[in-house]
């Protein structure tokens, strides 16, 4: 359903131009907020960096305001590489593997990032559950394998995610609630759909703190709908027998709107 991109074309074009903020003008940014006294937040929600100064900031801030509201939620997407290459300098992943990871609450790695975190690898279901359990012994109560590379038993037309949630009950009792998610591929490569799953997951984990099931099963149709409605303007746009370009298959967020908001449920997960 969304592969993340390498580098040069992490913004879908040929081109792209700016600045990369630096962990000193982050500081700076920060300072500001917490001058101003407008440094409370419910959330935080973190992806593609490339600088471990930047990557070991983030941390210091998101312990900072876990202190003033114990019951933030930090959501982590560690975005690394895929398809068995990093797209990030390696001294990144010391600094996931020992400082990002202990004060996640919600972790989205793909399959292959999951794999780097851990020293493990991924052959079967039951080897990406095992993995699962290290990252939730590493920190977070919730992880989501994004995209694997397992077969779906519907066939290889389907994208198989998986999940797993620890949660307390209200009798102080430990549960963990394990889903595989099954989403149908698309044969064409869309940029920011990895941005949007790990958003969608924190709102709909937002409505339904303690059902991954739930909130999976809604974020992936957010993603359905979006796609789909991306695909059918591209292939519009391009016209018959030509392939869409990046400007066409730039995602349909605005006009996706209410699939966003409220979409209809098109994926269910099964609970393992």
């Amino acid at each position: 359903l969304h592969k993340q991109q390498p580098p040069l074309k992490i913004a879908g074009y040929a081109h792209w131009k700016g600045q990369v903020l630096t962990a000193e003008e982050l500081n700076v940014l920060y300072e500001g907020i917490k001058l101003n006294n407008v440094n409370h937040y419910d959330y935080i929600l973190t992806g593609y960096t490339r600088d471990t100064s930047f990557l070991e900031t983030v941390v210091d801030i998101v312990q900072e305001l876990k202190r003033l509201n114990p019951k933030l939620v930090y959501v982590c997407d560690p975005v690394m590489g895929d398809q068995g290459s990093m797209y990030v300098p390696e001294n990144i992943l010391p600094v996931y593997k020992d400082k990002v990871v202990a004060v996640a609450d919600i972790l989205t790695p793909n399959q292959f990032e999951a794999e780097l975190l851990t020293g493990r690898t991924i052959s079967t279901e039951k080897d990406a559950l095992d993995v699962m359990e290290l990252l939730h012994q590493m920190g977070p109560d919730t992880v989501v394998l994004t995209s694997t590379d397992l077969t779906s038993p519907h066939g290889d037309q389907f994208l198989v995610a998986l999940g797993s949630q620890k949660m307390v009950r209200t009798d102080g009792s430990k549960s963990t609630q394990k889903i595989r998610i099954e989403m149908p591929k698309v044969d064409a490569v869309f940029v920011g759909t990895g941005d949007l799953f790990t958003a969608m997951l924190l709102a709909w984990s937002h409505h339904h703190p303690n059902d991954l099931k739930a909130a999976c099963e809604k974020t992936v149709s957010v993603l359905h709908h979006v796609i789909k409605r991306t695909i059918t303007y591209a292939n519009e746009m391009a016209g018959p027998g030509k392939r869409p370009n990046p400007a066409q298959l730039e995602l349909r967020m605005v006009q996706s709107k209410k699939d966003i908001e409220d979409p209809d449920i098109v994926v269910e997960a099964t609970i393992l």
